[in-house]
């Protein structure tokens, strides 16, 4: 039985991108929970909630990882499915040493606007930048990637300068906890540009191009890279078939690869 919820909040920006999550729904009160929540959050427009389906669909212009967390405030798990459509849409899941995970998702939702949505746990508290490099190749790790992806040959800048490389992203920032949740806008990278490249979050904070220092123009002075990920094209809305198991709310791919594990 589908609850759906439409135009619930209508406050929503313009550049929103649609997510789905797959929520371990049981009843309509856990529907009416979830509702609720998100219902109070101004930048979140409700596609629909679906108890059959275990699938919350919005429309918001917040980090994903916000969104989540205030679903799984009402005691319920959520996994996010698809983000955006299939041809538009692309991931990196960034590795590194000391715990450091996370996941980044691209979406371009015209020809002028690409969103980057990710959360990376296990950074040093403070600033770090984040770049698109020009290969993806990780057999050396960060140092396999080459320079920041630039075919126009430009000096580093920042997100918002004019002349720039196109991988230039600016800095995200890490919380106390060493996790950075973050939704880049971009008028310049085009995600058609950008699948079998790789991101890489810096150990230090990007300058910008904005300081007297020879490597200000060619990486922002940045410092080494933490990790690095390949980014490849990703599900869109309702093109990823993973489910939320009911008896322990274990996602049944999680099941399969833990079960693959011990055979």
């Amino acid at each position: 039985m589908s609850s759906s919820s439409n135009l619930r909040n209508s406050s929503v920006k313009t550049d929103t991108s649609k997510v789905e999550f797959d929520v371990n729904l049981s009843c309509k009160g856990c529907a009416s929970s979830v509702e609720k929540v998100l219902t109070g959050i101004p930048e979140v427009k409700i596609i629909d909630i679906d108890v059959e389906k275990q699938s919350v669909v919005v429309e918001s212009s917040l980090p994903s990882q916000r969104i989540k967390e205030a679903i799984e405030s009402t005691g319920k798990r959520a996994v996010l499915k698809g983000f955006g459509t299939k041809v538009e849409s692309a991931v990196a899941e960034l590795k590194g040493e000391n715990g450091l995970f996370g996941v980044i998702r691209f979406h371009q939702t015209d020809k002028d606007l690409c969103i980057i949505d990710g959360t990376v746990d296990g950074l040093p508290s403070g600033e770090h930048g984040l770049h698109i490099h020009e290969f993806g190749d990780l057999s050396q790790g960060c140092e396999s990637i080459g320079p920041h992806f630039n075919p126009t040959n430009s000096t580093h800048g920042g997100k918002e300068d004019p002349i720039r490389h196109y991988g230039d992203l600016g800095n995200i920032v890490a919380d106390s906890n060493g996790r950075a949740s973050f939704r880049i806008q971009d008028n310049t990278i085009k995600v058609y540009d950008i699948i079998g490249r790789s991101i890489a979050v810096s150990a230090d904070k990007d300058d910008l191009g904005k300081v007297e220092n020879p490597l200000s123009v060619i990486d922002g002075n940045s410092g080494k890279g933490l990790a690095a990920a390949i980014i490849a094209r990703s599900a869109g809305l309702f093109e990823n078939p993973k489910r939320i198991c009911q008896c322990d709310g274990v996602s049944i791919w999680d099941e399969n690869t833990a079960l693959s594990s011990s055979l």
